[in-house]
């Protein structure tokens, strides 16, 4: 079953756990509730929130990633299970000791699957992606000539206009890029823990401020399927971040792959993804499983 995406995003909530159940509150008044085993993502994008022990308690229990954000929908902190697999400590051992040469050799699988699903991306807009499909063919082990950076600035030209700049803090629709990363972010998160590796050990970012290092490696390749949606919202006048966007961008996760096992949704492609790191560093040798085409609405 494919998990649910909960955001709080009304001051002033109690969250807590009932039988089974995360009970959403306010002044002591139930005012709704949602299964514990359904949740994936617990977002939580208002201020004076409280929370129970018991309930973060059974959510860590269940794998779930609890996203505190701040201002402009970005994260601040996360809270994920310090068990996340029965093979943890032998993965975490094999990540760390990961050799540069696999590290390199993953981040060029990982550059050549972003830019590949950037040309996808363009080509489901109806914008010529030549340019873009010649630099992936570029990309070599470490990606040293910096293939990536320079299909990004192409690929933000193509897709939002000349005048755009891709900024954490910049004006629409980087808002809309803001919340639609974070969601995914936060199930890239709870997919490498789920299997077993430490979310703050990468293959190629390595700020040491960075908290999600690994997460920020393996969510490349899905990130145009957010740029995609957010386009999409642009073409239908979206200006601001509402509620009708938020369910749109959280829908992400929910659009159907093609893979070589058939058809599947975002979520179930992160895990299997998530999956076959694991097993590269545990077998020492890249072997990262991705998607190929979204089913979307042209």
């Amino acid at each position: 079953m494919i998990g649910r995406v909960i955001e709080i995003a009304n001051d002033g909530r109690h969250l807590a756990r009932s039988r089974g159940f995360m009970t959403v509150s306010s002044d002591g008044n139930e005012l709704g509730r949602v299964p514990l085993d359904d949740i994936a993502v617990l977002l939580c994008s208002a201020r004076g929130l409280t929370y129970s022990n018991g309930l973060i308690t059974e959510l860590s229990k269940r794998g779930v990633a609890v996203v505190l954000c701040g201002s402009h929908y970005l994260p601040v902190a996360w809270i994920w299970p310090i068990e996340g697999n029965h093979r943890q400590t032998l993965r975490m051992r094999c990540q760390l000791e990961a050799s540069k040469p696999l590290c390199k050799r993953l981040w060029q699988a990982i550059v050549k699957e972003k830019v590949k699903q950037q040309s996808i991306t363009l080509e489901m807009l109806k914008i010529p992606s030549g340019s873009l499909k010649s630099l992936g063919r570029q990309v070599r082990s470490g990606d040293p000539s910096n293939v990536e950076g320079r299909a990004a600035r192409l690929y933000w030209q193509l897709i939002f206009g000349g005048d755009f700049k891709r900024e954490r803090f910049g004006p629409m629709p980087n808002p809309l890029l803001n919340y639609g990363y974070t969601v995914l972010r936060a199930e890239v998160a709870r997919a490498i823990v789920s299997c077993g590796l430490h979310p703050s050990i990468g293959i190629h970012h390595h700020n040491r401020g960075n908290p999600m290092c690994l997460a920020d490696d393996l969510i490349e390749p899905f990130r145009p399927l957010v740029d995609y949606t957010v386009a999409k919202l642009l073409q239908l006048g979206t200006q601001e971040v509402d509620n009708e966007a938020k369910s749109t961008l959280v829908g992400v996760l929910a659009i159907d792959m093609n893979t070589d096992r058939g058809v599947s949704p975002v979520q179930l492609c992160i895990e299997r993804a998530a999956q076959s790191l694991a097993q590269s560093f545990e077998d020492k040798k890249p072997s990262l499983v991705f998607p190929s085409i979204p089913v979307v609405e042209s």
